[in-house]
């Protein structure tokens, strides 16, 4: 542990609870950091609501937990939980169990871990003792909401303070609109304002970061940022390059495709064997692949196989027993999904792997902060990027190596400190929906002023208007939905579909894994593909090496009828993924841009990114964003993120145009009847208020999140607006490119 000052001389340490100052005596602490110094000051002085960052292993769980159990000793409760400590695993649940336990049985202070995993008997004698820390999940906060609402106010009337773990993956999605819906519900119930603690590693735009928190008095939030010393990073970039094949070689192609990605695993085999290490995969396919290659060197070199595969379709056992094995194993290298990058307790990582770019930079500080945990120890990053060899005939962004130059943009930007804000403007209609429901449910029946005004007025769904509201209430009432029905009093109740959904066990949770669709031609299935974008009749996909054309799509039956596009050899990327930030977008192009070749990036690396800046300048995209490539064929460099370039290959495909996103790169194409798209661009410009109504069709797939299969199509068309979309910027944006 750094020393910032002697324990048995800090100011802060005297005014800690005996029992929390035995334990860490226990613990053979010889200091505390700098920020649990200043938590316990500011906890203990105030009531404020907190947010706490610090780097993975900073301190930051016992900054908030050393102060608020001592205030919790001088200040016991009669009944009903003293502390909340919500975490978005049910592993990081059970982490936090075991870190507590010890410390609060010399406390005579209860633990109480409360998810699906645990048993009912154990939930109930935590109700019936009605006191102590209560670790639960947000979907088992609100079981408690539809089952026992009316305990609520009993349960919570003696809570001190709630912690809010892993602040940043509640932020910007489902999951974050619902804990921000709960809490706002138990204030409501208890009929108080109860103090906030927000921990996290990574965290953004600190202004939106404290409206989350606290959104009716974000300047009242107390923000304590660890000041000690940067930990240091060791990091490289390997490239592989991986040999072109076409699309009519069959089998051949697949042979062809894992040279390259064989080669990483070799790489992974030869530096990580024998060490405790996380490699990052992305898919669940991808995983399984990787494990199962490094397995197969282990057993042809006659060693102990130490690389085994991690995500979330495998079995809760397995998971427990490899995480199990993480911590107490010195040689253990899991191959995972994001499953892993949260802050469960996995012990000292030496290494952290990264196949391909994540979806975000602040995805890469997390997975990041899992290695270096030990005092002096560097935080260690190997990123791989595949990358297809380039020739005069490949496809230009082919030429330009989005892949390698995506991981340097991140790298560069993760250095820089920079990681993505959250989206302040999305309507979330699908977790309202939700909510609505799980209030009925809990009051047995409510009315539409007061749902407005729980989750509208007073809760986080600021950005619905009354109108808006209304038009919801109407839809999901009338008889084909059935989700509520309403009373001769006016007494909003569930009605049959409602009951159906709320009484099974799948409805506390608000999100869902990203449906994964059967991409089908000619009636033959090609495979599936998770699609969390939107996706439109007549646009381009790239799936298994080969480029598609989308006929149609069978929302109800996850179906994408596609046939063969043959408009060209391929890049070996696309289909769909997360959502990119403008600002990853804008670095990727300054990387391109410029002349240096990092030192971090080995010869390969380099040797590739000097061709893609080679092609960026030949194709002058810097100054010219709208390259002539073929016969009325368009690559388009729009330098912003995934929200932006959706929105702008919508608008081009409503006006005739094909198109294909890749990043921040457009392809656009269009018959001889079409004008060229320099004038329809500015045509855009001149746009004063663009409406997604306006080049929408309705025959996106805008079923993404759970409860959209409710909402009628106006309102699935305001949610994607409100989130997918951006028709606001497509004015300006046009304007950029025509200009340039």
């Amino acid at each position: 542990m750094p020393p910032s000052s002697s324990s048995r001389q800090s100011k802060s340490f005297d005014r800690l609870a005996s029992p929390v100052r035995r334990w860490i005596w226990r613990r053979g602490w010889t200091s505390l950091r700098d920020i649990q110094e200043r938590a316990i000051s500011t906890i203990l002085d105030d009531n404020c609501d907190v947010i706490i960052t610090a780097p993975t292993a900073g301190g930051k769980t016992e900054a908030a937990f050393l102060p608020l159990i001592s205030s919790v000793l001088e200040h016991p409760s009669e009944g009903g939980f003293e502390l909340v400590y919500i975490g978005p695993l049910r592993a990081l649940i059970n982490d936090q169990f075991a870190r507590l336990e010890d410390l609060c049985a010399a406390a005579e202070l209860p633990v109480h871990p409360w998810h699906g995993d645990i048993s009912q008997s154990v939930k109930a004698r935590a109700r019936r003792q009605g006191r102590g820390i209560l670790l639960i999940t947000p979907e088992s906060l609100e079981a408690l909401f539809v089952l026992r609402g009316l305990e609520v106010a009993t349960l919570f009337s003696a809570t001190q303070a709630i912690i809010i773990d892993e602040l940043h993956a509640l932020l910007d999605n489902e999951r974050g609109i619902h804990l921000a819906s709960l809490l706002a519900r138990m204030e409501l119930a208890t009929g108080r304002s109860i103090r906030r603690v927000g921990l996290s590693a990574t965290l953004g735009q600190m202004e939106l970061v404290k409206q989350y928190l606290r959104p009716h008095a974000p300047e009242a939030v107390e923000l304590l940022q660890s000041t000690s010393d940067p930990q240091e990073l060791k990091f490289q970039i390997r490239a592989y390059a991986q040999r072109q094949v076409q699309p009519t070689q069959g089998a051949a192609s697949e042979a062809d495709s894992s040279v390259a990605r064989r080669s990483v695993a070799k790489h992974l085999f030869g530096r990580l064997r024998g060490s405790r290490n996380l490699i990052f995969a992305g898919s669940r396919q991808s995983v399984e692949w990787y494990a199962d290659a490094l397995r197969e060197m282990s057993e042809k070199a006659r060693l102990p196989v130490e690389f085994f595969p991690h995500h979330a379709s495998l079995s809760r056992e397995h998971r427990t027993q490899l995480e199990s094995r993480l911590k107490s194993h010195p040689s253990t290298s899991v191959v995972c999904t994001s499953t892993l990058e949260l802050g469960i307790d996995i012990g000292d990582i030496a290494c952290v792997a990264q196949i391909g770019a994540p979806f975000s930079v602040a995805s890469l500080r997390q997975r990041l902060g899992r290695s270096g945990r030990r005092a002096g120890q560097p935080a260690v990053l190997r990123m791989y990027a595949v990358e297809a060899e380039a020739s005069g005939t490949s496809d230009p962004l082919d030429r330009l190596h989005l892949g390698l130059i995506t991981c340097i943009a991140m790298v560069e930007l993760l250095v820089d400190g920079w990681c993505e804000p959250p989206h302040p403007h999305a309507l979330h209609l699908s977790t309202l929906v939700h909510q609505i429901l799980s209030i009925i449910s809990e009051r047995g029946g409510s009315n539409a002023s007061s749902l407005y005004a729980t989750l509208c007025s007073k809760g986080p769904f600021r950005q619905v208007a009354p109108q808006l509201f209304v038009r919801l209430l109407r839809w999901i009432g009338r008889p084909e939905v059935a989700l509520i029905e309403q009373a001769p009093d006016g007494t909003l109740l569930l009605g049959h579909q409602g009951e159906r959904l709320v009484e099974h066990y799948t409805f506390y949770a608000v999100f869902q894994t990203p449906q994964e669709y059967r991409i089908v031609t000619s009636g033959k299935v090609l495979g599936t593909l998770p699609i969390n974008g939107i996706l439109q009749p007549g646009m381009r996909i790239v799936f298994s090496g080969r480029r598609w054309r989308i006929i149609q799509i069978h929302d109800r039956d996850k179906v994408v009828e596609v046939v063969a596009d043959r408009g060209g050899t391929p890049p070996p990327f696309g289909g769909a993924g997360g959502l990119i930030h403008d600002r990853v977008a804008e670095r990727t192009m300054e990387v391109l841009a410029d002349a240096s070749l990092p030192v971090y990036a080995d010869e390969v690396a380099r040797d590739l990114l000097k061709c893609a800046q080679s092609e960026f300048a030949r194709m002058d995209l810097a100054s010219h964003p709208i390259c002539h490539i073929g016969e009325r064929t368009y690559l388009i460099a729009t330098s912003s993120g995934t929200v932006k370039t959706s929105t702008l290959a919508l608008a081009l495909k409503a006006r005739g145009y094909a198109t294909e996103v890749h990043d921040a790169f457009l392809y656009v194409r269009h018959d001889e009847d079409i004008p060229p798209v320099e004038d329809t661009l500015a045509g855009f410009a001149s746009l004063s208020q663009p409406s997604a109504s306006d080049f929408l069709s309705g025959k996106e797939n805008l079923l993404i999140e759970k409860f959209h299969p409710y909402l009628s199509p106006d309102l699935l068309l305001a949610d994607a607006a409100s989130s997918r979309l951006d028709f606001d910027s497509l004015p300006e944006l046009a304007r950029r490119l025509i200009a340039a």
